[in-house]
C-alpha cells in the first residue's frame, strides 16, 4: 500500500483535498482555527490560490475560509485527493 503523501495546506493546489493531520499553531489563533472547522481528520479543499499565492481559500465545513502564509504553512494533511 502506498505511503500516504503529507504535504501543507499552503502546498496544496486547487481542486487539492487534504485531511488534517496536525496543527502547529499555539494561543488565540490556534482556538480560532479549531473553532472554524480546522480539527484533525476535517477534510479541506482548496478552493482558489491568489495570483501571488496569499492568500489561498479553503473550504472546510460547507465555509470557505481564507487563510495567509503564515497559518496555512503550519497545518499539515494527508493529501485525499489531487483534484483530478
Amino acid at each position: 500500500m502506498d505511503k500516504p503523501k503529507i504535504i501543507k495546506l499552503l502546498d496544496g493546489e486547487k481542486g487539492n483535498v487534504i485531511k488534517i493531520t496536525s496543527l502547529n499553531l499555539d494561543g488565540v489563533m490556534r482556538r480560532r482555527l479549531l473553532d472554524l472547522g480546522f480539527v484533525t481528520g476535517a477534510i479541506v479543499e482548496v478552493v482558489r490560490k491568489s495570483p501571488l499565492g496569499d492568500p489561498i481559500a479553503f473550504r472546510v465545513s460547507q465555509t470557505t475560509i481564507a487563510l495567509r502564509e503564515e497559518e496555512s504553512s503550519r497545518i499539515e494533511g494527508e493529501l485525499v485527493s489531487n483534484g483530478e
